[in-house]
């Protein structure tokens, strides 16, 4: 890795997401995008203000806005301009099952449901 490491930003996991062929390889780039995101204090906010290019799929744009928009949420700072255009008209719930879908409902953050994606903040936590 070297000096030369650079973390994840929203639009690099953007390009990825892209290129992922099935959700499940989606999900597993979002939760190293939060695990990297954790261990860069410094140069956070810079991972999230860029916008990303469109994924192909709304579903998964509108989740990275909800994303940029929570994390900064949590640094008390406004979210970039970008992120308002990426709103789902219809709600998505990334879990299977009815029971996470619950647990979605109660437990989305702010920032999700103003986006249209119902994730739990302990689907969050768990990354």
């Amino acid at each position: 890795m070297g000096s030369g490491y650079e973390p994840m930003s929203l639009a690099v996991l953007a390009t990825h997401l892209a290129s992922a062929d099935t959700d499940q390889t989606r999900w597993k780039l979002v939760w190293e995008f939060l695990e990297e995101f954790r261990w860069e204090p410094a140069t956070r906010v810079r991972l999230l203000m860029d916008e990303p290019e469109r994924t192909g799929d709304e579903r998964w744009d509108a989740l990275l806005a909800a994303l940029a928009e929570h994390l900064l949420a949590q640094a008390d700072l406004a979210p970039p301009q970008w992120v308002d255009a990426r709103v789902l008209r219809r709600a998505w719930f990334p879990a299977e099952l009815a029971v996470h879908r619950a647990d979605a409902l109660a437990w989305a953050p702010a920032a999700f449901r103003k986006h249209g994606v119902y994730l739990s903040i302990h689907d969050l936590a768990a990354a």
